[in-house]
């Protein structure tokens, strides 16, 4: 019986440990980041700034909103940066179950996913909170003054970064998927009908109920899908006894 727990106890122990590191990275770069939590809060409400009318700010309508939300932006700046600690834990705790070529992708998964990462969070930043914002305050007229409060603004922006930064993660997930022969690209070609529906209810759940946000999610995720089919074909292993 001691055997047969013995490797349980073993994850359990290794998964804790992984765990422990984590969370200390993410601490040690949640401190470095509140030093100026003040200056990423402006860089991240930029978009929303440039569409808000002339002489109007954000507001906080309590009076600890303002150190709450630093707080706030402090620790997804340090989630950000700790991101290819996280991964490389990541990675380190699935790779004794992965084949031997699989093991030898650890810096590629990392390097690979941070970029992907970074490259959603930015295409969301540059390119769809300047829409999005510019749609949504235009709601606004002579009776209708826009006021919107920090924390609002922090909630939002933040789950459309991650939501980004998420969905270009998708040839990542393909590419593993792939690799192990869970799916190959005549699969994902010829579901891509299910992916088109489910890129519609991810844009529906993580985006504001709008129909910018949503196509703004949408689209990157049926593009970043075809690339992934493209990865399957020229990267993926063989699919054996795969019922029809």
């Amino acid at each position: 019986m001691a055997m047969d727990e013995l490797p349980v106890t073993a994850h359990l122990e290794e998964l804790r440990r992984r765990l422990i590191i984590c969370a200390c990275a993410w601490l040690v770069a949640f401190l470095g980041c509140y030093g100026f939590a003040e200056r990423l809060y402006r860089f991240v409400a930029e978009p929303v700034m440039a569409a808000l009318p002339e002489g109007k700010s954000l507001v906080f309508i309590s009076a600890t909103e303002p150190f709450f939300t630093y707080l706030k932006v402090a620790a997804f700046g340090g989630l950000l940066l700790a991101l290819p600690v996280i991964l490389w834990q990541i990675w380190q705790f699935v790779a004794p179950g992965l084949y031997g070529p699989e093991k030898r992708l650890a810096l590629p998964f990392v390097v690979a996913s941070c970029a992907c990462f970074a490259t959603g969070t930015l295409f969301g930043y540059l390119y769809v909170f300047p829409m999005v914002f510019r749609f949504l305050i235009g709601f606004g007229t002579d009776t209708i003054d826009p006021m919107l409060s920090m924390a609002d603004y922090l909630a939002l922006s933040s789950r459309l970064l991650l939501a980004f930064g998420l969905v270009f993660e998708l040839p990542i997930v393909i590419f593993f998927l792939a690799r192990l022969g869970i799916v190959d690209h005549h699969w994902l070609a010829k579901n891509r009908k299910y992916a088109l529906l489910l890129a519609f209810v991810v844009g529906a759940v993580l985006t504001p109920p709008d129909v910018i946000s949503q196509l703004s999610l949408a689209i990157p995720f049926l593009l970043l899908y075809e690339v992934g089919i493209v990865v399957a074909r020229l990267f993926g292993a063989p699919i054996v006894d795969r019922e029809e």
